[in-house]
């Protein structure tokens, strides 16, 4: 697809500047001011284009679970938040743990063609804390692997699973909860399983990524571990930069203190946080009410992130397209993320100027359960290109 788009405000991780970008077979071509190409062409006058954005983080429930979300559903809620790449976990039904299942979710997405995605594989098979022989049998498809929703309690078969990891060239992508203590602190929890993962990640020379940190001190092991020169990257959510726990709204990790989310921004603008992910997780009503953890949220993270980090000033725009788009990219090994010549040509034109309400009813996601029903936010994601085709509006 050629598409050439016109008079926007051209803004990523290192450059911010009115041009034009034309994007020739999917691939960013020509940057530049006042281009001239035989092709369609998208006037991006009033707006921002960005690269679009990279969720390494993210529930789309298929398959078994698909009453809560799908991938068809999942794809064009993404799409409408300006994602173009998803990250999956692996605790659908059954629990993701082979290749079969791992080309059942990448033909589905392929056939879908909103997105590109990563099916991650759990780290112990079916999620039994126990046997890792199946990462023996996974292919170069497979760059990440997760037990998220969970934590391998025994250190011994967390330590083996990142030396077969090692071995692969496979990222080993924690969450860090120690269930042990998760009904005495649920702080203590993360805290003391944060320090382990990186601890073991050190001595296995293993790639590792801390998923939704939420508290000062997990944030700090981090920070530690990152001027030690450890292979350690991070994300964090939306909700534990924006939200506190004054807002009462079950996730998990939980909605912590002011000063957890304080610190979190700290470390966001000092370079320590790799990248922002939603830990896009659908419920139905139901469910939300017998006591699942989790919230939608991809279709926000743009308009939640820019209005809180940007808009009070935190950040510049530049900064949120690195954690959102480029670090993001370079973890899971995708040539998106960035707008430059001979990167996918994955953008986003964004509308940083319009207030908008957050309403669930609007969402392209099944699942309606957020906390930010009825904030004010700013910006909104008017299209969303993939490899120059547009994917949004659908």
């Amino acid at each position: 697809m050629d598409i050439l788009i016109k008079n926007s405000r051209v803004i990523d991780w290192s450059q911010d500047f009115k041009g034009d970008v034309y994007v020739e077979n999917g691939i960013i071509k020509e940057i530049g001011i006042d281009l001239q190409k035989d092709c369609a062409v998208v006037d991006g006058e009033g707006m921002a284009l960005l690269p679009s954005f990279i969720d390494l983080h993210v529930h789309f429930r298929d398959p078994g679970l698909t009453y809560k979300e799908d991938l068809e559903s999942g794809s064009k809620a993404a799409v409408k938040g300006g994602y173009t790449m998803v990250n999956l976990m692996a605790n659908t039904k059954p629990v993701c743990s082979d290749m079969d299942t791992v080309n059942y979710v990448l033909d589905k997405v392929r056939e879908i063609g909103l997105v590109d995605a990563h099916q991650c594989v759990s780290i112990t098979r079916g999620f039994d804390g126990k046997d890792i022989s199946h990462l023996e049998k996974l292919g170069p498809e497979v760059r990440m692997i997760s037990e998220d929703g969970y934590d391998v309690m025994d250190s011994s078969v967390m330590l083996s699973a990142m030396n077969k990891a090692r071995e692969k060239g496979i990222t080993v992508m924690c969450h860090s909860e120690n269930h042990d203590l998760s009904k005495v602190d649920m702080r203590l929890a993360e805290d003391t399983m944060t320090w382990r993962n990186i601890a073991l990640g050190e001595y296995s020379g293993c790639a590792v990524h801390i998923a939704h940190v939420s508290t000062v001190d997990s944030m700090s092991y981090i920070v530690e571990a990152k001027g030690r020169g450890s292979r350690i990257s991070c994300e964090v959510a939306p909700h534990h930069i924006a939200l506190t726990s004054d807002v009462v709204y079950r996730v998990n990790p939980p909605l912590r203190e002011r000063r957890d989310a304080d610190y979190l921004i700290k470390c966001i603008r000092d370079g320590y946080v790799d990248a922002i992910a939603t830990d896009h997780a659908p419920h139905t009503a139901e469910d939300k009410k017998n006591g699942s953890p989790g919230m939608v949220g991809i279709e926000t993270a743009f308009q939640v992130c820019y209005t809180k980090l940007v808009c009070e000033g935190h950040i510049d725009l530049p900064r949120l397209s690195e954690i959102m788009s480029k670090r993001p990219a370079e973890i899971i090994g995708a040539n998106k993320g960035q707008i430059k010549i001979g990167f996918d040509g994955d953008l986003v034109l964004v509308d940083l100027e319009k207030d908008t309400v957050i309403t669930s009813g609007s969402f392209l996601s099944k699942g309606r359960n957020t906390p930010f029903e009825g904030f004010k936010v700013k910006g909104e994601v008017a299209r969303t290109f993939k490899g120059g085709r547009q994917v949004y509006p659908l």
